[in-house]
């Protein structure tokens, strides 16, 4: 027999294609293909492939790069399948079937229900309530007693400082032990428990040990580039980050303000009796975004970040997030976890077809087990598909999906005071409001929209107003900075902007320009980036907007505070953000430097009824400069910032690039 052509999956497709990329169906029984018949150049060619039929055949496993993203039914009944981990390539799995496969057994089973998240038909029974047993529950109960071997008898050995030796010692004899001693469930399902453990342990590992313990570990099968869907453990994500070096002798260049190296740019030096240094010293340069985990990925863009909220709830236990130095971040195909002090890669979440642009959290309120009430953080991801991700991070699992838009989602971010309130502002020049529910004890949610603001052009940058968060919502467009009545008490729902702003241009006033930055710097206090080089405007919300005038789309002059130096470039896209906590305003460069402003001095004033506008423009408080790095001994290629956050008491400061780098420095 043939090996697959072209000719042969267009004919069986059902019914017949004339393009690869339109079969949505396909029949492969019956044609005695093996193992190496399934090609997966050609089969990466079948991007809306949902249905395939590879029963009774000669298979012994599946190629672990086969590009099908939207596979959801799958039958492999009949062959000789010998391991199902492969099948985790295919994360939309909804039914599969692959009985009379002879080295298959119970254990098996319960692998796929474990590794496809999605599934719930297996070998034609319903087992949605004992996958979700399976990923949670039995997974809970393992990490315990996983947890509970490791304080016992391993933690004592381990020296307060220990070498690599060391660690790959302990690391071989605690897998070992582990997997030996750790029982859970009936003897039938040793071999799954055994799996099982040996990935939690791993994990464990190294969250509480660091990325350094990978050394010794047996090479496992990639993940596939092009999975629709995988989240990745510690580990993976751990040896899937590039290794960026910092010349030493140019780290100093932002360490005090005494020190020899420390260059101050001109605007710094002529105002010297403003200026302070704050110390910061870059800690990491991780590269954790590359497509298909690639070293050599330079090109991915990174564009969103935000911190992890505390939650309530006293001291965390769960060792997957580190709380407040825990951040988010995601450009390309990939969502990622980050603990700034370590720079370890906690979490990794990957959709091949997908190009995030923006991050959000949440804490909800949800009966996960035992019929009791937790909070739980939740992070929501979306970008050029359209489509908005829901992923309960502590337990590891991408939970839902809203279908939000049908062009790509510029930015997201959720109501501060209704915890399921989300906003995706999208290319569709739309912004849309959603209740995302809150998913029972099975995951189970509906989502809902709840208003549709109509904009006149692209929205880049949403905000909503501190002082009324439920009833206004600023945005920064592609033609101007919009301002609507988000009240839904209002029975209109879809709604025209209530105000447009106008800023300075030259010696007039204009609503027509850029603004890819927007932010509070607090209750008032707007910050907003215009396409105009070098400038970044304050201005006061309250003086500005109206309220009490009466219609729509209404012309309002903004109330200028103060103007930023800023980078005379006219590159667009590189955002800001503010720190309300320490009054302080971020943005970078074209040069891969960032740009602070203390504005503490001047809040007070600007507070005032009568505040005067300041006359001249306030320079950077401290210029951090990109420092000399070598990926792999090479230079990585000319650096933007396309963002730049602090958390809430300005401990971290994350800067994502264009060059698929993120920079953590921290505040000394």
């Amino acid at each position: 027999m043939s090996k697959i052509t072209t000719e042969l999956l267009l004919e069986r497709a059902v019914p017949r294609s004339t393009r690869l990329r339109k079969i949505e169906t396909l029949n492969l029984s019956k044609l005695q293909l093996k193992t190496g018949d399934l090609d997966p150049r050609l089969f990466s060619r079948l991007r809306h492939l949902q249905k395939l039929d590879l029963s009774d055949n000669l298979l012994d496993k599946f190629p672990n790069s086969l590009t099908l993203p939207d596979l959801r039914v799958l039958n492999c009944n009949n062959n000789k399948l010998e391991d199902v981990t492969a099948l985790k390539q295919f994360p939309l799995l909804e039914e599969l079937t692959y009985e009379n496969n002879v080295y298959l057994t119970l254990n098996d089973d319960y692998k796929v229900m474990f590794l496809l998240q999605n599934l719930r038909l297996l070998n034609g029974k319903d087992i949605t309530k004992l996958a979700n047993h399976v990923r949670r529950v039995n997974s809970r109960k393992l990490t315990s007693k996983v947890t509970a071997h490791w304080e016992k008898f391993f933690r004592d050995q381990l020296p307060e400082k220990y070498t690599a030796e060391q660690v790959k010692a302990i690391k071989k004899k605690f897998l070992k032990s582990v997997q030996t001693n750790v029982v859970y469930g009936p003897s039938s399902l040793s071999e799954f428990t055994r799996w099982r453990v040996k990935m939690i342990a791993e994990e464990f590992l190294a969250y509480s040990l660091g990325v350094e313990l990978n050394s010794d570990t047996e090479p496992e099968e990639k993940t596939d580039e092009n999975e629709e869907e995988s989240t990745e453990s510690p580990r993976e994500a751990a040896e899937d980050v590039a290794q960026v070096t910092v010349t030493p002798s140019k780290r100093k260049r932002n360490h005090s303000k005494s020190s020899p190296g420390n260059k101050r740019s001109k605007s710094q030096a002529s105002t010297e009796e403003e200026a302070e240094d704050v110390s910061a010293e870059p800690l990491h340069f991780l590269q954790c975004h590359s497509k298909g985990n690639s070293r050599e990925d330079f090109k991915t863009q990174l564009w969103s970040c935000v911190f992890e909220p505390v939650l309530d709830s006293g001291a965390r236990k769960d060792p997957i997030v580190s709380s407040s130095r825990t951040v988010a971040t995601c450009g390309g195909e990939s969502v990622c976890l980050i603990d700034c002090e370590t720079g370890t890669v906690l979490k990794k979440y990957k959709v091949a077809t997908e190009e995030f642009f923006s991050v959000a959290w949440t804490t909800l309120t949800m009966v996960i087990s035992d019929s009791r009430k937790k909070a739980h953080n939740i992070l929501a991801a979306a970008g050029r598909r359209g489509i908005v991700k829901l992923i309960h991070v502590a337990a590891d699992f991408c939970y839902g999906e809203i279908k939000a838009h049908k062009k790509p989602i510029a930015t997201v971010c959720f109501s501060p005071t209704q915890e399921t309130h989300l906003f995706t502002a999208s290319y569709d020049k739309r912004i849309a409001l959603w209740d995302i529910g809150i998913p029972d004890s099975d995951y189970n949610f509906k989502a809902s929209q709840l208003l549709v603001l109509e904009t006149a052009s692209i929205p880049l940058r949403i905000a909503l107003v501190p002082t009324c968060p439920e009833q206004y919502l600023l945005a920064g467009c592609e033609d101007g900075c919009f301002a609507w009545n988000i009240k839904l008490d209002k029975g209109q729902k879809s709604r025209p902007f209530e105000a447009i702003f106008q800023f300075p241009d030259d010696e007039s006033m204009t609503t027509s320009h850029r603004v890819d930055g927007l932010a509070f710097l607090n209750d008032d206090v707007v910050v907003s980036k215009s396409s105009k080089p070098g400038c970044i405007y304050l201005w006061s919300w309250s003086r500005s907007f109206d309220a009490k005038g009466k219609g729509c789309q209404r012309t309002m002059s903004a109330v200028i505070l103060a103007e930023l130096e800023w980078s005379t470039t006219d590159m667009s896209y590189l955002t800001l953000s503010t720190c309300p906590a320490k009054e302080y305003v971020f943005c970078g460069d074209e040069k891969g430097s960032v740009w602070m402003y203390n504005l503490s001095s001047y809040t007070t004033a600007w507070g005032s009824p009568k505040g005067k506008r300041s006359e001249r423009r306030i320079p950077p408080t401290q210029i951090l400069k990109w420092p000399e790095l070598r990926v792999n001994g090479e230079q990585p290629p000319e650096i933007l910032v396309n963002n730049v956050v602090a958390d809430p008491a300005f401990t971290y400061l994350v800067v994502l690039t264009s060059v698929n780098i993120t920079a953590i420095w921290k505040k000394s």
